[in-house]
C-alpha cells in the first residue's frame, strides 16, 4: 500500500527522497532531516544523496541492512515487501531511490510500489 508523503516546508516535488526517507524512518521534520544528512556529508566528504550517508544515519540509529535474495529479481516489487512485513519501520532501497516503510505503508512523494528493491534497512523492537 502507498500513501502520499512530502514533508517539504514549501510543498516541492523535488529529488530529496534521501530526506523523506530519513523524516519517516526517524520521525522528524523535513529541515532536521536535511540538516542531518548534511552534517553526515560534511563529516564524510560525500554528498548528501549518497548511499553511504543514508546507510551512515540509519546505522547510528539502530537499524539493521539486509539485502533482498535474489530469487526473483524482476518479480519481488516493494508492494510485496510491504504484505510480507505489515509491522515496523523499514527503510527500502532500488538502488537510486530510496523509501520508509511503516507499518506496511510506503511513505513516498511518488507511488513507487512496484519498484524492485534491492535491499532494505530495519530496526528491531
Amino acid at each position: 500500500m502507498y500513501r502520499y508523503f512530502n514533508p517539504n516546508p514549501c510543498g516541492r516535488v523535488v529529488g530529496d527522497c534521501a530526506v523523506r526517507a530519513i523524516c519517516a524512518a526517524l520521525g522528524l521534520d523535513w529541515d532536521k532531516a536535511h540538516d542531518l544528512l548534511s552534517s553526515f556529508s560534511k563529516n564524510m566528504c560525500d554528498m548528501s544523496s549518497s548511499n553511504q550517508v543514508t546507510d551512515a544515519i540509519l546505522r547510528a540509529n539502530g537499524f539493521y541492512k539486509r539485502t533482498i535474495p535474489d530469487y526473483c529479481p524482476s518479480c519481488y516489487t516493494a508492494d510485496d515487501f510491504c504484505q510480507d512485513n505489515p509491522y515496523g519501520i523499514f527503510v527500502l532501497g532500488f538502488g537510486t531511490h530510496i523509501a520508509t516503510v511503516i507499518d506496511g505503508v510506503i511513505y513516498d512523494s511518488w507511488d513507487s510500489s512496484k519498484e524492485i528493491p534491492i535491499y532494505f534497512w530495519y530496526r528491531p523492537d
